[in-house]
């Protein structure tokens, strides 16, 4: 009897390549729920100038209770704390069910000597990062070799954001829907600033995080153009994008790649890596290494809020839910989403 083949593991080739992007870029139905992740600089409040180490943090959120508004607690590689709320029926049970998981956490974390600054760049350390994972170690040098690095920590482990998620609306609004998600960038982001210091540092900047973000390689951080196909865009935007770094799928190791490789070059085999040709697989997760201000994962990820304190994080999940960036094209406005993910 022949093997049975992971369709998964199959190497791809670009037709197929571009048709799984744009496939699952954007989903059609209607708008309504609200999706809202809200990351915060986790603090040692006996020693606020030095960062928590890994271990502590991780034995602390290991033993955390499912909490009361069902947020998925994860940690960014310079021990930043995020809450991911799952997607509610509109702006104000999201910001309701995140408001709850933030004061559980927050009592957890206060008995441990622990607390958490909502703000978009850590204002008093030094960008370092204290995840010992594959993945950012790999992410670390593959900024490094193409000319970012310093942003590239800064980026990993200094910054903290609001990301709002709203659904991508019926498929005649498509287009018009992407493009006021990124027109309305700017206001949103000038409205959200909160990051003035970096390292115990004026930076000149009110939003540090937002200078970071343009630092950093912007054929994996740019925006979409707003054209009248954005699945098609996306997938494009995708293949034309460097590979970070290729996994080994049997030791979860990652080696990063040094250098500006497209993912599409990987596909055809103009650049080989890894000594093999990519998979459907590898492709999904190169997707994860892409952070354009607006991504596009079924739903639209709204990506380039400064992460706040009370009571202005709720104040901005609102505007940006109930603005502009919500309407389908062809009906009216509302809030949508899903679950977000990390970097």
């Amino acid at each position: 009897m022949a093997p049975v083949i992971e369709e998964r593991s199959v190497a791809l080739d670009l037709e197929t390549a571009a048709a799984q992007v744009a496939g699952a870029a954007l989903r059609p139905g209607p708008v309504g729920a609200v999706g809202l992740e809200l990351e915060a600089h986790l603090v040692d409040l006996a020693d606020p100038a030095t960062r928590v180490p890994w271990a502590r943090i991780g034995r602390v959120v290991d033993a955390l209770p499912a909490l009361p508004g069902g947020s998925r607690v994860t940690l960014e590689p310079g021990g930043q704390v995020e809450l991911s709320g799952p997607p509610l029926a509109g702006v104000v049970e999201a910001v309701a069910a995140l408001r709850a998981d933030r004061d559980a956490l927050a009592a957890v974390l206060a008995a441990e000597r622990l607390g958490v600054a909502p703000v978009g760049a850590d204002p008093v350390r030094p960008p370092r990062r204290v995840s010992p994972q594959a993945r950012y170690t790999a992410m670390e040098e593959h900024f490094a070799a193409v000319g970012c690095a310093e942003a590239g920590t800064a980026m990993m482990t200094g910054t903290a954001s609001l990301q709002v998620n709203l659904e991508a609306g019926p498929r005649g609004g498509w287009s018009r829907r992407v493009a006021l998600a990124h027109q309305l960038g700017p206001v949103l982001v000038a409205v959200s600033a909160c990051s003035p210091l970096a390292a115990g540092r004026a930076t000149g900047w009110a939003s540090h995080r937002q200078q970071v973000w343009g630092e950093i390689d912007q054929a994996r951080c740019g925006p979409l153009l707003g054209g009248a196909d954005p699945a098609g865009e996306w997938a494009e935007y995708a293949l034309s994008a460097p590979v970070m770094l290729v996994r080994d799928p049997t030791t979860g190791g990652a080696a990063p790649v040094r250098g500006r490789v497209p993912f599409g070059a990987w596909v055809t085999g103009a650049a080989p890596l890894g000594g093999r040709r990519p998979t459907a697989a590898d492709l999904d997760y190169h997707l994860t290494t892409l952070f354009p201000p607006v991504r596009p994962r079924g739903y639209l990820e709204i990506r380039y809020l400064d992460a706040a304190p009370e009571p202005w994080w709720p104040a901005l999940a609102a505007v940006t839910a109930t603005s502009p960036t919500s309407c389908s094209g062809t009906r009216g406005c509302s809030g949508s989403g899903r679950t977000p993910s990390s970097r």
